[in-house]
C-alpha cells in the first residue's frame, strides 16, 4: 500500500479530495465547508478499507486462539470463554461512547488517536501475564476497534452524495475481508511463533496504518456550537425517535445479523461430528465463502446510489431466505452448505451496505451517531442469534437451526414489506 509521494502534507486535501461545489454541510448546528460534496481518491478509499479491515480483525483474532491462550496463562476454560465476552463488551461500550464523538470533534484526530491507543492495547495483550491483564487488555482492544465504524462514517461524509453508497460498500468490503482473514492469519502466526505474535504484529501494522491515515486524511475544523458530549450520547435515542429510516433499517440489521449468527455459531458442531469429521482448520476455511459478501457490498452501494435500495433489499433478503434450503441439506453434501453460505452472505452484505447508504442520506450532520445507533442493533442481533442457535441445536439438531434461520429470514422480509411506505423517499431516490 503506497500513497502518492507528491501528496500534500496532512491538512492540504487537494490530492485527496476533489470538491464538486462550495456548498456547506451542516453538522449538528456547525458547518463543515464542502465536506459532503467531495470525492475521495482511489488510494484513500483503499486506505479506508485496509484500516477498517485491520481494526475489525483485532476483535476477531482471539476466536480460534482461546485454548492456546488459556494453556499459556494457565487459565480455566471458563475464564478463557470470558476473553471473547470482554472484547464484545468493550466493543458495545465503544459504539455508545466513542463512535458518536465524530459528530463533535475532528474525525481525523479521533481516528488517529483511536488507532494509536489500539497499538498500546494490542501490545498489552501481547505481553499479558495474568487473566486480569489479558481481560482488561482485550476489553480495550474491543473498545477501540469501533474505529472501524468511525472510518465508515468518515468515508461516507467525505464522499459525493451520488457516490456515497458505493464508497460505503468499498470500505465495508475491507471489513468483510478483515473478518474472514482474522482466523486464518491468527492460526498461521500462532503455529509459527505463538499467539502473542499475532497481537504484536497487528500492533506494528496498526501503527503503520495510523501514520498513513495521519498523512492522507484531510483536516476538519472543529465544529462551532452544537451538542455537548453528554447531549451527543443522549441524542442517539432522539435520532431513533425522529428518523424512521434509522428505526426501520436498524431493525432490519438486528434481524439479518441474528439470521447469519444463527448459522455460524453452531456450524462447527455438525461439521466436526461424523460423518464429516472436519478439523477446526478445515471448518475455518468455510469463512472464505464469505468473499461473496465483499462483492455484494460493493455492488449494493452502487445500486442504492441509483435509487434501487428497496429493490436491492427485497431481492437480497429473499436470497437469504432461499439460502436456508441448501444449508439444510448438509447431511447430503457439504457442497450444498457451501452454496448456501455463498448466497446468504451475499444477501447479508448487500442489505447491510444498503442500510448504511440509506441512513446516511437523511442526516448528514449525524453520520457517526447514526452509525453508532445502527450498529448497536447489529450487535444485539448478533448476540441473540449466536446465543439461541446453540441451544436450538442441542434440542432440535441441524434441522431445528435451519427452521429457526428460515423463520428469521421470513420475518425480516415481512417486516421490510410492511415498512415500505413508512420509509421517506429521500432515503430511496436516486442521487445524481
Amino acid at each position: 500500500m503506497t500513497i502518492d509521494q507528491d501528496a500534500p502534507p496532512a491538512g492540504n486535501a487537494k490530492d485527496i479530495l476533489r470538491p464538486h461545489s462550495s456548498r456547506e454541510a451542516s453538522f449538528g448546528g456547525a458547518e463543515y465547508p464542502g465536506e459532503a460534496n467531495s470525492q475521495l481518491t482511489p488510494a484513500t478509499i483503499f486506505l479506508f478499507a485496509v484500516a477498517s479491515g485491520l481494526a475489525v480483525a483485532n476483535a476477531y483474532f482471539a476466536h480460534p486462539l482461546l485454548d492456546v491462550m488459556a494453556d499459556d496463562l494457565k487459565l480455566s476454560r471458563t475464564v478463557a470463554g470470558l476473553i471473547v465476552g470482554a472484547t464484545q463488551l468493550g466493543y458495545g461500550l465503544g459504539l455508545i461512547l466513542l463512535v458518536p464523538l465524530g459528530d463533535l470533534i475532528d474525525r481525523r484526530k479521533l481516528i488517529i488517536m483511536q488507532s494509536l491507543l489500539s497499538v498500546a492495547a494490542l501490545i498489552s495483550v501481547g505481553f499479558s501475564s495474568s487473566a486480569a491483564m489479558l481481560l482488561a487488555s482485550m476489553a480495550a482492544v474491543g473498545f477501540l476497534a469501533v474505529v472501524t465504524q468511525a472510518l465508515v462514517a468518515y468515508a461516507a461524509s467525505l464522499a459525493h452524495p451520488a457516490e456515497r453508497g458505493h464508497i460505503v460498500g468499498m470500505v465495508t468490503s475491507g471489513i468483510v475481508i478483515g473478518i474472514l482473514l482474522a482466523r486464518s492469519v491468527a492460526g498461521t502466526l500462532t503455529d509459527l511463533s505463538g499467539w502473542r505474535t499475532v497481537y504484536l504484529v497487528s500492533a506494528l501494522l496498526t501503527l503503520v496504518i495510523a501514520l498513513l491515515l495521519w498523512r492522507a486524511l484531510p483536516r476538519q475544523e472543529r465544529p462551532k456550537g452544537g451538542l455537548s458530549y453528554f447531549g451527543l450520547i443522549r441524542s442517539l435515542g432522539t435520532l431513533l425517535v425522529e428518523e424512521p429510516v434509522l428505526r426501520i433499517r436498524a431493525m432490519i440489521a438486528m434481524l439479518i445479523f441474528a439470521n447469519i449468527t444463527t448459522l455460524l455459531a453452531p456450524l462447527v458442531l455438525p461439521l466436526t461430528a461424523p460423518p464429516h469429521s472436519l478439523s477446526h482448520t478445515e471448518v475455518g476455511l468455510f469463512g472464505l465463502a464469505g468473499a461473496a459478501g465483499a462483492l455484494g457490498a460493493v455492488r449494493a452501494g452502487r445500486w442504492a446510489d441509483r435509487g434501487h435500495g428497496q429493490r436491492t433489499t427485497g431481492i437480497a433478503m429473499a436470497l437469504m431466505l432461499v439460502a436456508w434450503l441448501p444449508i439444510s441439506m448438509l447431511d447430503r453434501s457439504i457442497l450444498w452448505l457451501i452454496l448456501g453460505v455463498l448466497v446468504i452472505d451475499f444477501g447479508l452484505q448487500a442489505v447491510h451496505v444498503t442500510n448504511q447508504g440509506m441512513i446516511y442520506r437523511v442526516r448528514p450532520d449525524a453520520q457517526n451517531r447514526l452509525t453508532a445507533a445502527y450498529m448497536i442493533f447489529y450487535s444485539i442481533g448478533s448476540a441473540v442469534g449466536s446465543s439461541t442457535s446453540t441451544i436450538i441445536y442441542a434440542h432440535a439438531g441441524w434441522p431445528g437451526v435451519c427452521l429457526s434461520g428460515a423463520a428469521i429470514s421470513l420475518a425480516t422480509l415481512l417486516f421490510w414489506a410492511l415498512t415500505l411506505r413508512a420509509t421517506p423517499k429521500v432515503a430511496t431516490q436516486s442521487v445524481g
